[in-house]
């Protein structure tokens, strides 16, 4: 049995911690959180803690410089999106493999000079696209391969952002502004993107999209609203984004992520205190952000497949929703309830075999006199234990990094730089073409990417 692998966190916010740290300290048959960076004390010395004693570095530079010393295995990067480039060219320098999470860069000259440096330093090197590891996408990603719905024409996926989530971090949190963080479309959605690449099985020939900040915006707040919530909001009772009902009523029982986000002292009155003059006490119409709050962005295909992509702010559901056509069949799918429903057209048609786990019900209707077969498929959440974030891929790509780090494949298939390259480059184009109104000649804009696409050639050799 391969041995536990050591590994570092940099970055102990909602990701470092919640996702990635929990999980290895979680599996110690596995991984060995051995040192955690972050700039904010008490968050890496919660995670330490919960490692049993990891190593503390408040700078990310000193980590990096001792990650030798430290016999590190490997390294997980969660910190601000800004900083991802600068923290991973120096861990790629420093030769160890390492995890980092999405979105790659904020921009496309930083993802330029990320991919540049990575060729040249032959990086062993992960992006966390953690959706292509759930039991979900998995399942529809095989069904579509295996020819039971013929061939696709459409793919449609939806992402219900949730208009609480959606205040939280788009409108007072990191990813609010454009400048800082990125476009929605990257930041939120290249999750999306990489399954639409992932499923389609080549990048796209056209691109175009269009979308707004079209309600988070300073006219629209409601007369006397204050800068803060609790300066006496004269629409306190009846505002779905005022800020004490989401972190100190809706979230009473948690104390960790999205919490602890507002500063150690989670009590109620702690709470409360951070959101007098904190970002997320802030008014949603009265705050700095830039980013869209609703896009829809449709591609084209080699051989005619289309789809689209739709991510809203104004959505009860915090899921995904998917629903592909072919000429054999159609399939639709919910991402939190786990299910996927395949319709196939004809009554001798079936299902690949190594869906496990799962559950199918066979269902026979008869739309307009004629037989459908229909086969649903339920992947059970709730046994994905207490890592079902991102419906298990969370979970699901930690223990793929870390088998990779014990087999030295990191950088190697789905886990390549290379993989991520054309999700992140379709959410660039899609920016553009929203914000010129224009469609995007996909092959040709990514070809005149030269030192690009020169870096993505030595990556996948």
């Amino acid at each position: 049995m391969t041995r536990a692998q050591r590994i570092v966190v940099i970055g102990a916010g909602g990701r470092g911690r919640d996702a990635y740290g929990r999980w290895i300290v979680e599996h110690p048959e596995r991984a060995h959180l051995i040192a955690v960076s972050d700039v904010s004390a008490p968050r890496r010395e919660a995670l330490a803690a919960e490692a049993g004693g990891a190593a503390q570095y408040g700078d990310w530079r000193d980590v990096v410089a001792d990650l030798h010393a430290l016999r590190a295995d490997g390294v997980v990067i969660a910190v601000p999106d800004a900083l991802h480039v600068d923290v991973a060219i120096a861990v790629a320098d420093a030769g160890v493999p390492f995890l980092l999470e999405k979105p790659a860069a904020p921009s496309l000259p930083e993802l330029e000079r990320l991919a540049r440096h990575a060729a040249v330093a032959s990086s062993r090197l992960a992006v966390g696209h953690v959706l292509r590891f759930t039991p979900f996408w998995r399942t529809v990603k095989r069904i579509v391969d295996s020819g039971a719905i013929g061939r696709p024409m459409t793919l449609e996926v939806r992402e219900n952002i949730g208009f609480w989530h959606f205040a939280h971090s788009y409108v007072r949190g990191n990813w609010r502004s454009a400048e800082h963080a990125g476009a929605m479309v990257l930041t939120k959605t290249s999750h999306d993107l990489d399954l639409i690449r992932w499923i389609a099985g080549a990048p796209p020939e056209s691109v175009y999209s269009i979308g707004e900040l079209s309600w988070f915006r300073e006219e629209n707040a409601p007369p006397g609203a204050p800068r803060f919530c609790l300066d006496g909001c004269p629409v306190a009772d009846s505002c779905p984004f005022f800020a004490p009902r989401y972190y100190v009523d809706a979230l009473a029982e948690v104390s960790g992520h999205p919490v602890h986000l507002l500063g150690a002292d989670t009590s109620p009155s702690g709470r409360l205190a951070a959101l007098r003059t904190g970002d997320y006490g802030r008014c949603v119409y009265r705050s700095d952000n830039d980013v869209a709050d609703h896009q829809q962005t449709t591609m084209m295909f080699p051989g005619g497949l289309t789809a689209t992509l739709t991510a809203s702010a104004f959505t009860a559901e915090n899921t995904r929703n998917v629903a592909i056509t072919g000429s054999a069949g159609q399939l639709t799918g919910h991402m939190e309830s786990g299910e996927v429903v395949v319709d196939l057209f004809s009554p001798t048609a079936t299902l690949p075999d190594d869906l496990s786990p799962a559950a199918h019900e066979l269902q026979l209707k008869p739309p307009m006199g004629h037989e459908r077969h229909t086969l649903r498929v339920v992947m059970p959440n709730a046994d994905l234990g207490d890592h079902a974030g991102h419906a298990g891929g969370d979970a699901g790509l930690m223990a793929e990094f870390v088998d990779a780090l014990g087999a030295g494949t990191v950088g190697e298939g789905e886990l390549s730089f290379a993989t991520a390259l054309d999700s992140h480059l379709m959410a660039f184009a899609a920016e553009e073409s929203r914000l010129t109104g224009r469609p995007i000649d996909f092959a040709a804009w990514s070809s005149s990417l030269s030192l690009l696409q020169n870096a993505e050639g030595d990556l996948s050799s």
